[in-house]
């Protein structure tokens, strides 16, 4: 089996592939300075719940945009599993995918990962986004090139800064708004509003921009915790797909001779 372990600013998950089908997935939150021997401690029990035997695993894919994390991920692989993992976009599992950006050697791992993975699975130019720490849009024309992208602030990070710059407003969940009217009526469901509507707006018309920019027909995948929430409220996604930075890694890996 394949385990993909995708290191996120807030969260690693991991996963285990038979083929490109997903066995399980755990998640962790992200921390550089866990050693190899703590993630195996809690891998490993996690995988006995499982019934999944260490010598199940053949073969292992990283992907990583918290570049400390990479040491201690590389003592739990070879350690704990007897192999050399493959890092994507290095050696073997380089990107093999044109990425035509004024700084290619810029363009985060997990964005490249849902690129191939997005291009993979549908067909045309695509607008990925991809709900994390931050909210990226990714453009990737029918070629399956990379074109470049936007960069916004995570809707918890904007939640986060509006809570901790203001003295009176309460902390809120990330939920689904309790009606359609954008009118609060008291000061939660200003906020709300505010943080909830304000970021579905941004979201469609950033993604209006960005088609009228392609010039051609370009359909909407979404990825990421929020994109199901999301989803309920906005018809601008064409596709949800909650794994899409795990499938673009099986599918590296798969390339570069180890699924």
């Amino acid at each position: 089996m394949l385990l993909a372990v995708d290191v996120g600013n807030t969260n690693v998950v991991f996963a285990l592939f038979q083929g490109r089908e997903i066995r399980t997935r755990w998640r962790i939150a992200t921390d550089p300075r866990r050693t190899g021997d703590e993630y195996a401690v809690w891998l490993m029990q996690l995988m006995a719940i499982e019934g999944i035997e260490r010598a199940e695993i053949t073969s292992v894919i990283v992907s990583s945009v918290v570049p400390r994390a990479r040491h201690n991920l590389e003592v739990l692989v070879q350690k704990y599993f007897g192999v050399t993992p493959l890092f994507a976009g290095e050696g073997a599992a380089e990107w093999g995918f044109e990425i035509d950006v004024d700084e290619p050697q810029s363009l985060g791992a997990d964005r490249a990962v849902n690129a191939i993975a997005a291009h993979a699975k549908h067909a045309g130019d695509l607008i990925v986004v991809d709900f994390g720490t931050a909210t990226t849009f990714d453009i990737v024309d029918f070629n399956g090139a990379y074109k470049g992208g936007i960069i916004a602030p995570g809707i918890n990070l904007s939640l986060d800064a509006l809570v901790s710059n203001t003295a009176k407003l309460p902390r809120i969940a990330i939920e689904s708004p309790r009606s359609d009217s954008v009118i609060g009526r008291n000061t939660e469901d200003q906020m709300h509003i505010g943080v909830f509507w304000g970021y579905v707006a941004m979201m469609e018309g950033l993604i209006a921009r960005l088609r009228a920019e392609i010039g051609r027909p370009a359909e909407v995948v979404a990825t990421g915790g929020l994109a199901i929430l999301f989803d309920k409220h906005t018809d601008i996604f064409d596709y949800v797909d909650a794994d899409l930075t795990l499938e673009g890694l099986a599918i590296i890996a798969e390339r570069a001779g180890a699924a």
